[in-house]
């Protein structure tokens, strides 16, 4: 019989997510689902484990979990035709799954709401006479009762789910996660009950929003401020999250957006001074940066107060490249979480982004950050994510080509992230959604989404005219009266507030606002935070390079011993084996110490002096050339959290952490992570190591419009460590060049420092002069692949225990100074090839002299070097790089070399040809090039 009833009905198939809704309900009562379906239930259970019945499969352990538990108890409605009662079911079912398609979201009512067949009765066989049919509502709560007729239960279902609220959370696989949300939503009907103090502090939060907007607009015309008029609901949305948040326990929000509305959650939300904003739109700041930056792009922190206590509130310093803050702001609440170092940190420390429709949609960063969201490395307990969704994206945008989803937030979707759609104009239903999404945040530790579907009354900017190319659209928006004047209204008319109220509270804030002052001031001073950051002994500090980087030789035999002490029992792959073995001999300076020794060598020594490290990337555990091995791995088992050891992790007693994550396959995000967990660590030596320098291209922004420039954009301080690897190996154009001349170019105001160490000492003593100055300024290191094992690159163990790192290596063999007549001065592995042709033909006359770092420029060094060396007449650049790459414009253009070499001696170049592409990618033309480019450095002068 269930045979032919599965074979012919309309509810199987295409309608897998209402079967195994179905198969709850059999689980919690077996006896309140159709014969037919139970009989093929009772075959799925019978089966166990090896049914291949996809659909139900994944959740057969859940649902028996729950049949246990018996949540649910149905009632006999007395029906014998069980084929309604299923079909009552299923039309509960599609309203939690579709509901959202036909609810009341848009404040402009532009559209007509789609025809879902699914959230129609008719579509189930039922007609006006069964509207008084008395059904079981199965697990909804909407009607307080198990049974009611199909009236009742169609109108609790569309107050529900089909009226300012809509929501998307049937996707999820915990059956607790959508059973707990159920739970809230439903026996109230998604309809908040907010008191009359509740209520007029929603209405002094939206007339301060449009207040100020109005207000700014009449006082300084034309100047961009990138206005939320027609979002003004996102205040609410903040203030209810932050004050949610606070009484869950939270100590710390960072929140990152980009422009629109940024300063009015400056002064609304954060606390700003009025007066302070007001001198910044009149040029009045004082100048105290080298660069500064616009109004809408700074950052502000504070301590607001809430009713669970004082929360410290940071606003993040964002570049108008939208989204990319996201993943900074992230890094920066990992980092604050891992210093609380509770159970329950991250509760306390919550991250808010805030986003636009057509941003969030569009741009890539977003998926990469939610990929790395549930990650070991990457996750903060989850990310509060607000839409204001003005439905327009930017200025001339057609809604059509904004994407190819139905919602912009449906990327949140790959991480099963509830999204609440709510109507803007719906101020106490933005309130509930923002406080039942902060509850399911903590309760769960996942990411959560409120999509406030709004409007934008202005343009792009306030310069902009949007009717050109958005004529009705904006025709509706003029005719809007605005959200505050209709909640206003609404109170007036449930009489919470007299007629005249809304108008007094309008004239309060303006006056405030001629004072340079806020009416509601929320923040509260002389705040002591247990867990802050001094960042004073960095402040103001002059650049050096001069740093004792060394350690003693009973360190070196110390740390080797702790690097390669194994526990007992685990086995290592025999080409690791030989790796430890090795590195114990260098230890003991039996062998020169290569470059995996020397860089972990450096991690040891800072974690024994109580500096924590966090090292992440693609492959950085093993590394990527099979160098590192900062993570070995037991050959007998396969569990990641039995069949690991770090030696790092366990150097000594009270030693600083180290932290090593292998990322996702992403540059941009994680980049963007490290980059803000550094802002936030200064006592931490944060890198981030690309698979290979080139794949860094995918990371550019982060690099542009924060590592380089955030100094003197905005004065914020970090020490991030970047790891390039770079060199001409013959493996193609995208293998090869970590694009030094990107680097260059952004080199100024000795915003960073750009390296390229070639000996395992000199990246020993680079990553600890990193740390042990009192400095922290990025680091850019072009890393090498081959000299990872060349014999000539490696260190005798007094390399480690004097000295520090030299900017500039001179010559190292033993020529005749008075007899050399050229010197090759040149950076990276091209030295080592060089040095083997002049050993090769015998020649005596070139000396050959490495660039370790190129900014800031080592003049001084470099003169020091080349003093010796009286009778030069020939100065040549030697580079692997085309001419048109690498460091020789940058070199030509600032004339460092030129300055020094004095009038009348001219520089030279030996490159490959000027190229499109970085490299070749066909292995006997590298060879080729790579030959004529040594033979040509020793070569006739081409005058």
């Amino acid at each position: 019989m269930y045979r032919d009833f599965l074979a012919n009905s309309a509810l199987f198939g295409s309608n897998a997510p209402f079967v195994e809704a179905l198969y709850e309900h059999f689980l919690a009562d077996p006896m309140s689902v159709p014969e037919a379906w139970r009989a093929y239930f009772e075959q799925i259970r019978a089966q166990g484990p090896q049914v291949e019945e996809r659909p139900h499969s994944p959740i057969v352990a859940a649902f028996e979990q729950l049949g246990r538990m018996g949540p649910v108890r149905f009632v006999k409605t007395g029906s014998d035709d069980g084929q309604y009662q299923v079909a009552t079911l299923q039309l509960i079912n599609a309203h939690r799954f579709m509901g959202h398609r036909i609810a009341d979201l848009d404040p402009l009512k532009r559209f007509e709401k789609p025809a879902v067949a699914e959230l129609e009765p008719s579509t189930y066989g039922f007609t006006e006479a069964d509207l008084n049919r008395e059904f079981n509502v199965g697990s909804f709560q909407g009607l307080g009762k198990q049974t009611g007729t199909l009236r009742e239960i169609l109108d609790a279902l569309r107050q529900t789910y089909c009226s300012t609220i809509g929501v998307e959370y049937m996707y999820l696989t915990s059956t607790a996660e959508k059973r707990w949300l159920q739970a809230r939503m439903e026996p109230i009907r998604n309809r908040p009950k907010f008191d009359a103090d509740q209520k007029k502090r929603i209405l002094e939060r939206l007339t301060a929003a449009e207040t100020l907007e109005r207000y700014l607009h009449t006082r300084y015309v034309g100047q961009k401020r990138f206005s939320l008029e027609g979002g003004e609901s996102a205040i609410v949305a903040l203030d209810e999250a932050i004050r949610t948040a606070g009484r869950n326990g939270a100590q710390e929000i960072v929140i990152g957006m980009a422009h629109r509305g940024r300063l009015n959650v400056l002064v609304n939300v954060l606390g700003k001074s009025p007066k302070m904003l007001f001198d910044e739109f009149e040029g009045k700041k004082a100048s105290d940066l080298s660069s500064g930056d616009v109004k809408y792009h700074m950052g502000f922190s504070s301590d607001v107060l809430t009713p669970g206590g004082p929360v410290h509130l940071s606003l993040a310093f964002n570049p108008s490249h939208l989204e990319i803050v996201n993943p900074v702001v992230l890094g920066s609440v990992y980092a604050r979480q891992v210093r609380r170092g509770t159970r329950t940190a991250k509760d306390e420390v919550l991250p808010i982004l805030i986003h636009g429709d057509a941003a969030v949609a569009g741009q890539g960063v977003n998926q990469e950050v939610l990929n790395f969201s549930q990650t070991r490395g990457y996750g903060v307990g989850g990310t509060v994510h607000i839409v204001i969704n003005n439905q327009i994206g930017f200025t001339t945008s057609d809604p059509r080509d904004l994407r190819s989803t139905t919602y912009c937030t449906d990327v949140f979707k790959m991480v099963e992230a509830p999204i609440f759609h709510v109507n803007g104009d719906d101020p106490e239903a933005v309130a509930f959604v923002t406080q039942l999404a902060l509850e399911f945040r903590k309760e769960f530790k996942k990411d959560v989404v409120i999509d406030i579907v709004c409007f934008r009354k202005l343009g792009h900017n306030e310069q902009d005219e949007p009717a050109v190319t958005q004529p009705l659209m904006y025709r509706k928006v003029r005719q809007h009266p605005g959200t505050r004047a209709r909640y206003a209204e609404k109170l007036v008319q449930e009489g919470v507030i007299p007629q005249d109220e809304p108008d007094a509270f309008i004239a309060r804030y303006r006056d405030a606002l001629d004072r340079g002052e806020l009416l509601y001031n929320p923040v509260v001073n002389n705040v002591v935070r247990k867990h802050a950051v001094d960042w004073t002994p960095f402040l103001g500090q002059p650049y050096t390079d001069e740093c004792d980087t060394a350690i003693p030789v009973s360190e070196v035999e110390r740390l080797a011993e702790r690097l390669t002490a194994i526990p007992e029992g685990f086995a290592l792959h025999p080409r690791v084996q030989k790796i430890i073995e090795d590195r114990k001999a260098m230890g003991r300076g039996e062998i020169p110490a290569d470059w995996g020794f020397g860089e972990n060598l450096a991690y040891a020594s800072l974690v024994a002096q109580g500096f924590g490290i966090r090292l992440s990337g693609e492959d950085v555990g093993r590394g990527t050339f099979f160098h590192r091995h900062a993570v070995l791995h037991d050959q007998n088992r396969e569990r990641w959290d039995a069949g690991t050891y770090v030696p790092l992790q366990n150097i000594q007693e009270g030693q600083g952490p180290f932290y090593v994550f292998d990322s996702t396959l992403s540059e941009e995000g994680t980049l963007g992570f490290d980059y803000g967990y550094s802002l936030t660590e200064p006592n931490q030596l944060t890198i981030w190591e690309a698979q290979f320098g080139d794949f860094a291209n995918g990371a550019q922004v982060v690099i542009d419009q924060f590592i380089s420039s955030a100094e003197s954009k905005w004065g914020r301080l970090s020490g991030i460590t970047l790891l390039l690897p770079h060199g001409y190996e013959g493996q193609g154009p995208e293998h090869s060049s970590a694009r030094i001349e990107r680097y260059l170019q952004l080199s100024a105001e000795l915003n960073w420092q750009v390296c390229q160490p070639t000996t395992a000492a000199q990246i020993f003593h680079l990553l600890r002069r990193q740390m042990l100055r009192r400095l922290r300024k990025p680091l850019v290191v072009f890393t090498p692949k081959s000299l990872l094992r060349l014999k000539e690159a490696a260190s005798p163990r007094e390399a480690f225990t004097q000295g520090g790192f030299q900017t500039v290596i001179g010559e190292v063999e033993d020529l005749n100074p008075k007899k050399v007549k050229r010197v090759l001065f040149c950076s990276g592995k091209v030295y080592y090839e060089l040095a083997a042709y002049r050993r090769e033909k015998g020649i005596e006359d070139v000396a050959i002299i490495r660039l370790e770092q190129f900014y800031p420029f080592p003049a001084k060094a470099l003169e020091a070097v080349l003093a010796p060396f009286t009778q030069l007449k020939e100065y040549v650049w030697v580079q692997e790089e085309p001419r048109n790459q690498g460091a020789w414009y940058w070199l030509l253009s600032r004339q460092h070399l030129d300055n020094m070499l004095g009038k009348g001696k001219r520089l030279l170049l030996v490159a490959r040809p000027a190229s499109s592409s970085p490299a070749v990618g066909y292995l006997a033309k590298h060879v080729q090039q790579q030959k004529a480019l040594i033979e040509n450095a020793f070569g006739p002068i081409d005058a």
